[in-house]
């Protein structure tokens, strides 16, 4: 423990990409507090995201399932941390549960936004104005600044660093060539069926870029096995689709990342680590919105539904005919990427 030292620890979220995200405040921060010392408590998964990035010192793993209330462990991990001198906790969730920890903890400061009966466990306790703060990375930044000081109009982006000899090996690993581009799709969507854009369309892309000579590779966790190996059916080309899916740590999904030269997404966790690594990026929004959680990238373009029930932001369509992606078709998203790498070459 460093004696006498600003030292913060922050109750990370339980998603991929709320997790690159919350980047946003530990750089902010940095900014405003030099010489903090950043620790994030978060689930285990999450410890290759945030080694990735420089702003924090040390990732804690939470033993905790998402949801659990596991009382007694919270005690615990709160009373050995009692020893670590935090001046202030500050809450990414809005859960109760989140805020025992730190309680536990004795963290004489400890910040959040109301919800969930968390009085008396955080005491300094925000009300959330969501048509002041509409997009979530300005609620969590507005976090880490008192409660009375004006959120900067531009906030520092997400910025993963990149492990360039893994990404090589991974790229030797998996046979991608070095001198050909490659189109990363991100097929998969962890928050449920109602995010994702439908398979045929990514073939469709898939084989209008391979027909120029690009190689494309699939990315997604063991979830999205199913998906990918469908996508990689209708395309049928081997020698030129790679199928990553649930072959990949979450690490070395950021260093493949890092190599694509463009990538299409869902919005997803794979979505917001490519915006992090400064990719192209295009982005079909249907069941949720960029008006909440855009590419957080001046290197994108975002592809919205305009049907009367989007956003709804459910997990699974509550018609049943899913239009929000469905009306968006394979050509208008290779419009916009081929727009978007246009625009790049004449930079």
């Amino acid at each position: 423990m460093v004696k006498n030292a600003d030292r913060v620890l922050v109750v990370g979220p339980s998603w991929v990409g709320d997790m690159v995200m919350s980047q946003v405040l530990y750089r902010l921060l940095q900014q405003t507090r030099p010489g903090v010392i950043i620790d994030v408590l978060a689930p285990a998964w999450s410890g290759p995201i945030l080694a990735r990035m420089p702003e924090v010192n040390s990732a804690l793993t939470k033993p905790i399932g998402h949801g659990e209330p596991a009382l007694g462990r919270r005690w615990k991990i709160g009373r050995a941390l009692r020893a670590e001198g935090y001046s202030q906790a500050i809450l990414l969730p809005n859960s109760f549960k989140s805020a025992l920890i730190p309680f536990f903890a004795g963290i004489p400061r400890r910040t959040g936004w109301r919800g969930e009966m968390r009085y008396g466990l955080l005491n300094d306790l925000r009300n959330l104005d969501a048509q002041a703060l509409p997009l979530m990375v300005q609620q969590f930044a507005a976090l880490g600044l008192d409660e009375s000081a004006a959120l900067p109009t531009e906030l520092p982006a997400p910025r993963l660093i990149v492990d360039a000899g893994q990404a090589l090996l991974c790229q030797q690993q998996f046979g991608l060539a070095t001198d050909r581009p490659l189109l990363a799709l991100c097929p998969g969507a962890e928050f449920g069926s109602a995010k994702r854009w439908p398979l045929e369309y990514y073939a469709e892309v898939a084989k209008n870029y391979m027909q120029r000579g690009w190689q494309v590779a699939l990315f997604g966790s063991d979830k999205d096995r199913q998906v990918t190996a469908d996508i990689a059916l209708i395309v049928n080309d081997s020698a030129n689709c790679f199928d990553l899916a649930g072959k990949t740590q979450l690490a070395q999904a950021v260093d493949m990342l890092s190599l694509a030269d463009a990538v299409v997404s869902n919005d997803s966790g794979l979505m917001h680590i490519a915006a992090a690594l400064s990719r192209p990026l295009v982005v079909v929004y249907g069941a949720t919105s960029p008006g909440f959680t855009p590419p957080l990238n001046a290197n994108s373009s975002v592809l919205v539904s305009d049907i009367d029930c989007a956003p709804c932001f459910q997990r699974e369509c509550p018609l049943g005919h899913h239009r929000c992606m469905r009306d968006t078709p394979a050509a208008l998203v290779t419009a916009k990427l081929d727009a978007l790498l246009a625009s790049n070459s004449g930079k």
